[in-house]
């Protein structure tokens, strides 16, 4: 990779950076952290999304993904039971659906 040439968790950080509350930025960055492997960094960025986003569903179903595959189980389960309720008030369904589908895989 040339030397001028971003990675792709380097360019979500400084959009990150610029716009702290901006909801897909931060929801990119995590997913890249997955991905990378930075679980801890991964956990930082989903919980200051939740933090700042409160009514972004993607959000929850991904970190509570996140803490199960770290065996966080309690926790997977709180963040789902959450990410629950935010759906159904904004009428995502889908999403609803979706966290229900794995909170019920957790019990």
């Amino acid at each position: 990779m040339p030397p001028t040439q971003k990675s792709r968790r380097e360019m979500l950080e400084q959009f990150v950076a610029q716009k702290p509350t901006d909801a897909f930025a931060r929801y990119g960055l995590a997913l890249e952290c997955v991905k990378l492997g930075d679980d801890p960094a991964a956990a930082a960025h989903f919980e200051k999304l939740l933090e700042t986003n409160a009514e972004y569903s993607a959000g929850y179903f991904q970190y509570s993904q996140l803490l199960s595959r770290l065996g966080r189980l309690e926790e997977a389960r709180k963040i789902l039971s959450d990410g629950i309720v935010v759906a159904q008030k904004s009428g995502d369904m889908h999403a609803r659906d979706e966290m229900q589908a794995a909170l019920t895989m957790l019990r």
